[in-house]
């Protein structure tokens, strides 16, 4: 059966454009096991769960003269050791080498000749680690028929569960003469369908955007900063394919006594310290910065835990890292960089985001978390699709934010000792920030242009002295 894909997965297959590659990363750093972890037993372990991930399998093939949007097809020549790749860096390998890795390995197109995702192992780093790094196009992962692999290969425990042995045999290609014949029934009985496939072959795949995906629950789209233009920054300008990569590691309790002091939430604790963070750069780079100076930022994913979770959570140390509300939103907010005050843009941002939670549908982190296992690989691949859906006009960046289970993750029997996030970017966006939270720990992930954003660096060294700011401040 012949599975076509949906008018928004066809729209990020076709918004792939040479200077923005749409795809999802995430970087996790394990430390080796006793027996260590190799490449063939990498190999084993996903292809075991790629029974779970089906639509990694699949490549997608275009329709003649784009009569109907392409569809998704097995790949009947599937080569798992294509899409699982080694690589390592020279011994000791750091943290600064693993980084500028994923930098190179992120600005390379897939191939859309095979199936739309890599997933590297990274040996060679220092202190008995290594790295694996994965890449799925944004059209592969929608959080509801077809979840980020990432998700499925960590398991709770260190010893790995049994898995039901499967022998997949790839269903027979369409024909052309088929997939033609399907097209055409398929305008005669759904004529918009046939716009919008011309919409997108003709270039206007934007006009095809439409509404937020659903996922255990439904996302929503919540604009109400965006009445104008978004300010000029210098976060925009023409970008070009080569990436940076820079991390931050901050941890879970500070955010918490934070919150505590002040009354607010963790997510608006999260956008004062990138705030300051935006605010010190901007500064940095000798722009004006006045009382009135903001940067509006797109937040596609804001997930809470309600209060009785929080306090089961926190009693268990096992959950969520804990806010009073419980909902999955998407909003555009205007980041008070204008503002020297710490606390008072702190106290900008909780009210502003407190009118915007009281619209969205509730959906709880723990539920998330829970259904999909490690929920925020496939969360941020969910918040690169809604971004990609506004108009690039309206926001100078991209925050994605996503929970993670308060505990230990395996792969193979390592266990994962950090998990960065990597968004993509946007046309004529410089920087986009993604976080994740995981045992413990506040990971955040910048992923930004090699040419506009040199300085990369700077700003994830200047979230850790936002958030200090914000501690010295509470106590």
């Amino acid at each position: 059966m012949v599975t076509r894909l949906s008018t928004q997965d066809a729209s990020f297959y076709f918004l792939e454009a040479s200077s923005t590659p749409m795809h999802v990363g995430s970087l996790a750093v394990f430390r080796k096991p006793s027996n260590g972890l190799s490449y063939e037993e990498l190999l084993c372990l996903v292809e075991e769960r790629l029974r779970l991930v089906p639509r990694y399998r699949q490549k997608v093939r275009e329709v003649a003269l784009g009569l109907s949007r392409p569809v998704w097809v097995d790949d009947r020549d599937f080569d798992i050791e294509y899409h699982i790749r080694r690589s390592a860096l020279p011994k000791p390998g750091s943290d600064a080498q693993l980084h500028d890795l994923v930098a190179r390995l992120t600005s390379r197109a897939l191939d859309v000749s095979r199936p739309l995702w890599e997933m590297y192992l990274v040996e060679g780093l220092s202190n008995d680690r290594f790295a694996i790094f994965t890449k799925s196009h944004a059209s592969l992962v929608d959080g509801e028929t077809a979840l980020e692999i990432t998700q499925v290969i960590l398991d709770s425990a260190q010893t790995r569960p049994p898995m039901v042995e499967e022998l997949w045999m790839p269903a027979r290609a369409p024909s052309e003469s088929t997939l033609i014949a399907g097209a055409l029934a398929e305008m005669v009985s759904r004529p918009s369908e046939g716009v919008t496939a011309l919409r997108m072959t003709l270039g206007g795949m934007a006009a095809a955007l439409g509404g937020v995906m659903g996922a255990v629950g439904r996302v929503a789209a919540v604009v109400h900063a965006a009445a104008q233009v978004a300010p000029v920054t210098p976060l925009n300008a023409a970008i070009s394919r080569s990436r940076r990569f820079a991390v931050a590691k901050t941890e879970v309790g500070d955010y918490r006594k934070i919150r505590a002091n002040y009354g607010c939430e963790v997510n608006d604790v999260i956008l004062a310290v990138i705030s300051g963070a935006m605010r010190n750069w901007l500064l940095s780079r000798g722009e004006p910065v006045t009382e009135s100076t903001a940067v509006r930022a797109l937040v596609p994913m804001s997930v809470y835990a309600t209060e009785s979770e929080r306090e089961d959570d926190e009693a268990s140390g096992r959950g969520e890292w804990g806010d009073s509300r419980s909902m999955v939103s998407s909003f555009l907010i205007d980041l008070p960089v204008g503002e020297p005050n710490a606390v008072i843009r702190l106290s900008h941002l909780a009210h502003a985001t407190e009118a915007q939670a009281m619209q969205s549908p509730r959906v709880t982190a723990k539920t998330l978390v829970r259904l999909s296992g490690f929920a925020p690989a496939t969360l941020h691949a969910m918040g690169a699709r809604v971004a990609s859906s506004f108009s690039q006009r309206m926001f100078n960046l991209t925050i994605t934010n996503a929970p993670g289970p308060q505990m230990p993750l395996y792969v193979g029997g390592a266990r994962m000792l950090e998990m960065y996030p990597v968004s993509p970017l946007l046309k004529n966006q410089t920087l986009s920030i993604a976080l994740t939270s995981y045992d413990g720990d506040v990971y955040y992930g910048l992923n930004a242009d090699r040419d506009a954003m040199a300085d990369v660096d700077v700003v994830a060294a200047l979230l850790h002295e936002s958030l200090e700011e914000l501690l010295d401040a509470s106590r």
